[in-house]
């Protein structure tokens, strides 16, 4: 059976993302549930064994993310989903697939915290955690959707971007959007692009598991391929050997952040609405850019030349563009559910204070909301 059926369905986020790893070629899927992520994993332990995948639920989410690491080293696209207490627990071995290079897909459906928080309230408050969670020099990958379908589309991207650079990607939807019941228009198979990973070619005895092609990503034999394979969280060398020198240090490193640094042009995407003129821009992601477009529109209708840049990847963040779009104009607001994140890089890449609009709690903010905002603004 192939992996999801195509038509139009109305249907929740948590259930389109389900079905969007299903099309993007995932067989593993790793569980524990959490508030607001599990409807995921519900959805998943009834389709996985259609498509002849596996869904195994695990202790906690440690060993969620340690299986979906194992699962990929054997040759399987694989998923976990959490929510902010479970990516705590997660990051550890989140680092592991970064350094051993473990394409797979950690869905982070976002709840309000610290701590246990709200279970059943939405909020944008990981967008840092998940860039910064892990320690070392890492680089990071990680989308935000904002509607039903983007769980679907963005969810067998984020499969894509994983393959393509074998690094573990992020898909930060806040709970806003995976209980949202919306439309879903899902393709024919043949008109969704797939990505796998590279495999090598050559001979067994001339392979190197970490030798890495001009791209900078090395193809990826897998368990029980036939190849001679080494793996560990330690700095290695080509070989995937314990590698303590600077200079192995140092090559390794620079190799996993400047594979996803060097196409970091590439890899961004944004949204832009009324931007050519604009003297006001409003920067959002998730939820928070369905109220912005809204506003933006209204204060188009005053006479406010006002624009939108939503904010599709959240990392690597589009430093050049909002240099860009910031330069000479009257003024930047930045809206978010949480009490200050990527508002801080929007400064930082815009080089100037911005009027900050934060909302904490469940409700996301309301277009009237964001317009007050944009008319201060433009003073």
């Amino acid at each position: 059976m192939s992996g999801t059926q195509a038509g139009r369905f109305f249907v929740h986020g948590d259930w389109a993302c389900a079905e969007g790893a299903l099309a993007a070629g995932c067989r593993f899927y790793a569980a524990y549930p959490i508030t607001p992520a599990t409807e995921i994993a519900e959805r998943l332990a009834v389709r996985l064994p259609q498509v002849g995948g596996k869904f195994v639920q695990f202790e906690d989410e440690i060993g969620a993310i340690a299986s979906v690491i194992g699962a990929s080293y054997s040759g399987q696209k694989a998923m976990t989903a959490t929510s902010g207490p479970g990516i705590s627990l997660m990051l550890e071995n989140i680092g592991l697939a970064v350094m051993t290079e473990a394409p797979c897909v950690v869905v982070n459906v976002m709840r309000g915290g610290p701590s246990t928080g709200q279970p059943t309230g939405g909020a944008q408050g990981d967008v840092m955690q998940c860039r910064w969670g892990t320690h070392g020099d890492t680089e990071i990958i990680a989308l935000a959707p904002q509607s039903v379908q983007e769980m679907f589309d963005l969810t067998i991207h984020a499969f894509n971007l994983s393959e393509r650079y074998r690094t573990p990607v992020f898909l930060m939807a806040d709970a806003n959007i995976g209980h949202l019941y919306e439309t879903l228009e899902v393709p024919e198979a043949k008109g969704i692009e797939i990505v796998d990973r590279k495999k090598p070619t050559g001979k067994p005895a001339d392979y190197r598991a970490f030798k890495a092609d001009d791209d900078l990503v090395p193809p990826m034999a897998c368990f029980g391929d036939g190849y001679r394979l080494y793996a560990t969280g330690l700095t290695h060398n080509e070989k995937g050997y314990p590698d303590m020198s600077v200079e192995g240090q140092d090559r390794l490193v620079r190799r996993l952040c400047d594979k996803i640094r060097r196409d970091a042009q590439r890899i961004e995407m944004a949204e832009e609405h009324y931007t050519g003129d604009c003297d006001v821009l409003v920067v959002a992601y998730g939820i928070t850019a369905r109220s912005a477009l809204s506003a933006v529109k209204k204060a188009r209708e005053e006479g406010i030349k006002a624009g939108l840049l939503r904010l599709v990847t959240l990392w690597p963040f589009p430093d050049r563009r909002i240099e860009e779009l910031t330069r000479g104009i009257k003024g930047v607001v930045v809206a978010e559910m949480n009490y200050g994140q990527l508002v801080r890089e929007v400064e930082r890449a815009a080089m100037r204070r911005v009027d900050f609009l934060p909302k904490l709690g469940e409700n996301p903010h309301m277009p009237e909301e964001i317009l007050a905002a944009i008319r201060r603004a433009k003073k």
